[in-house]
């Protein structure tokens, strides 16, 4: 079974999640939260507040109760796993915490979630912190599609990071039938399967909202130094004919591939719940060998072999990096 912090973070702020609340933020503010990247420590910094600290952290309670934070996720889903990272806070890290989400149509503002019209389905239950450390805790019977988390903290304290790892599950307005949509975008359900190497730049980049923002913003190998190639495998959000592809080697200046290929493969339209052996498929050209520039927004259209198909491999050659893959396509009829 995949560890499940090798999902996608549905609360990311990369896809638009946001901390909407809290009810303190005395020493650091809850948008902390969801920061991109790991939490930082800048010796001797100091606020007029206090020590500066990378996260969200409350004053110290001095009257019953717990303090709160209430996150809207960037890609609604079903949380499988959250890391409460308590990361350089070590004698003021919270007790414990709990884990509350619920599912709200629309973007209603803050208040909609504090005035007690939201019904929590809790699915942490309050659970022992260790401090200054990334504390994991895998999430069974949670809420087939969330899209708010309610972290509690017990009673008061610092996290540097929340991360809640899941499949994306989108509404039916982002995927409508007979519209050209990337099929493999982290937003709609996309999500990369394996890669032969990330040295440099994790695989999941690749489908990442929007330009790459610097060279360390994609998906970029090792060197190599023997024969063969680099690869990696994205598992479309839905059934589909892929009609255009964006390659984008954005940043990748002395670094790119110096050419490509991209296969795909159809293993049905319950491609996603189902185990994948790429070995065992029947893989089939969808774009022939083409020269790749450096920094670089490649798009092909007519070179496309056009096939239904649930996976897509790209092959770079021999190496290098790649900041965005978007496959356009159609969904399936079924």
């Amino acid at each position: 079974m995949r560890d499940f912090t090798d999902l996608i973070d549905l609360a990311s702020d990369r896809l638009g999640g946001a901390v909407l609340a809290a009810n303190d933020e005395w020493f650091a503010p809850k948008e902390g939260l969801i920061k991109p990247g790991k939490p930082e420590w800048r010796e001797g910094l100091y606020t007029e507040r206090g020590k500066w600290m990378d996260g969200w952290e409350t004053r110290r309670r001095r009257e019953p109760g717990e303090d709160w934070a209430i996150i809207r996720l960037g890609a609604p889903g079903q949380v499988r796993g959250v890391v409460i990272d308590t990361s350089f806070f070590t004698g003021n890290y919270p007790e414990s915490a709990s884990v509350e989400a619920c599912e709200v149509d629309g973007t209603p503002p803050a208040s909609r979630f504090t005035d007690g019209s939201v019904s929590w389905t809790n699915i942490l239950p309050s659970t022992p912190l260790q401090g200054d450390t990334a504390n994991a805790f895998a999430v069974d019977g949670a809420p087939h599609r969330s899209t708010h988390l309610r972290l509690t903290i017990h009673p008061d304290g610092g996290v540097a990071r929340l991360r809640a790892f899941g499949v994306v599950r989108p509404s039916a307005e982002l995927l409508a039938p007979g519209e050209l949509h990337d099929l493999a975008a982290m937003e709609v359900g996309g999500y990369v399967l394996e890669c032969s190497d990330m040295w440099y730049g994790h695989r999941q980049n690749l489908i990442l909202p929007g330009r790459s923002t610097h060279m360390g913003d994609g998906w970029e190998t090792r060197r190599r130094r023997g024969e063969g190639h680099e690869w990696t495998i994205v598992q479309l959000a839905a059934r589909g004919t892929i009609e255009r592809v964006e390659l984008d080697t954005d940043h990748y200046k002395g670094n790119a591939p110096g050419a490509c290929t991209i296969e795909c493969c159809d293993v049905g339209a319950s491609h996603a719940d189902a185990p994948f052996d790429a070995a065992r498929q029947a893989w089939r050209e969808l774009l022939p060998r083409t020269t790749l520039q450096p920094h670089t927004r490649h798009r092909f259209a007519r070179e496309i072999a056009r096939q239904a198909c649930t996976h897509v491999r790209l092959n770079i050659h021999p190496d290098g990096g790649v900041a965005r893959l978007r496959l356009f396509g159609r969904l399936d009829a079924a």
